[in-house]
């Protein structure tokens, strides 16, 4: 059945049997004008939304309905666990073509509850509607946090410069997507890097754990791209931030994927973008103990990277020699 035959209120009932209801918090979810939430008392209100549309950010040839609903979410938990809170209340508006198929609409939302369910949120309402072409999904997720959020504009000079996890497996797998021909790789490798393109892993509790910790002044998530994302840190916080390549966590994967396609390593880790890794910044003192607690506590790995300095706002990237090296951006819409 296409949702055309079905129609928005029909579509509105089966997406509410899909989700489900019940949450804590949630007084009133699915069904009225609004949700009526309850916040924790004494907690900040964090709210943060996304736009995920078709031709933009995925094609429906290599991502499927229940890829397309999981990244959809993914990207603004990573938002959330960026200023080191605790998602927790979701509104989710659709729109696409009226010829799409129901269980297409079904599979997009059992993707996205399967995103949001491992960290408690509940999905309190949204809309749906027609597209005359593509898939347009955008999210709003609000969160909270009973600390002092990690902002970006928090970098001091002295500190160092880290990252949870890998870079480059996301624009490797986008890379092996779009090129056709699948290279001449283990299965295991092609599989790693597609899934971590097309659904991204949100680092929570890695976001939480790192945002109660005092020696922790500023932190972002590699939404688009190393060289991007850090330039933002620098230009809030009005600091210079230095980057040794040699010490970048390139991933094997991301590596091998580069050298099958004839592209760069570090031009996927840098400038690749969609990691959705954390970067942060911290006092060089704290590093040691910071990235032994971190391990201990998630199992991720804290690799750190380079330094905050004062100067001229912005990003320099050395080489093993200590030469700068020019990088280019990672994405940014209305490039043209």
């Amino acid at each position: 059945m296409r949702v055309q035959a079905l129609g928005e209120w029909g579509l509105i009932r089966r997406i509410r049997r899909t989700i489900g209801s019940g949450a804590p918090g949630v007084c009133v979810g699915i069904g009225d004008d609004t949700a009526v939430l309850q916040p924790t008392p004494g907690a900040w209100l964090l709210a943060t939304t996304d736009l995920v549309i078709e031709g933009v950010h995925f094609r429906r040839r290599s991502a499927g309905p229940a890829d397309i609903g999981w990244k959809a979410m993914a990207v603004n938990l990573s938002d959330i666990a960026a200023m080191g809170g605790t998602p927790r209340f979701a509104l989710v508006a659709l729109a696409c073509p009226e010829e799409t198929e129901v269980e297409e609409v079904d599979q997009f939302y059992e993707g996205l509850t399967a995103a949001a369910a491992p960290h408690g949120v509940a999905l309190v309402g949204g809309d749906t509607s027609a597209s005359p072409a593509g898939w347009i999904v955008n999210v709003t997720l609000l969160g909270e946090m009973t600390g002092a959020p990690r902002l970006r504009s928090g970098a001091r000079p002295g500190d160092v410069i880290a990252v949870v996890g890998t870079l480059g497996r996301s624009a490797a797998g986008l890379a092996v997507l779009e090129a056709g021909l699948r290279p001449d790789l283990p299965g295991d490798v092609l599989a790693e890097v597609e899934q971590a393109h097309l659904r991204p892993v949100a680092r929570v509790a890695e976001g939480k754990w790192l945002g109660a910790r005092d020696a922790v002044h500023a932190m972002i998530d590699l939404s688009d791209g190393l060289a991007t994302d850090l330039g933002h840190i620098a230009t809030e916080s009005g600091v210079a931030a230095r980057v040794a390549l040699p010490r970048l966590p390139v991933a094997p994967s991301a590596g091998a994927v580069a050298q099958a396609l004839g592209l760069d390593a570090l031009d996927l880790a840098t400038t690749g973008g969609e990691d959705y890794e954390l970067l942060f910044t911290m006092e060089r003192s704290a590093a040691e103990a910071i990235a032994t607690g971190l391990g201990s506590a998630t199992g991720a790995a804290v690799t750190v990277i380079g330094e905050i300095s004062t100067g001229t706002p912005g990003v320099q990237f050395n080489d093993a020699a200590g030469r700068a090296v020019d990088i280019g951006q990672g994405y940014e819409h209305f490039h043209g």
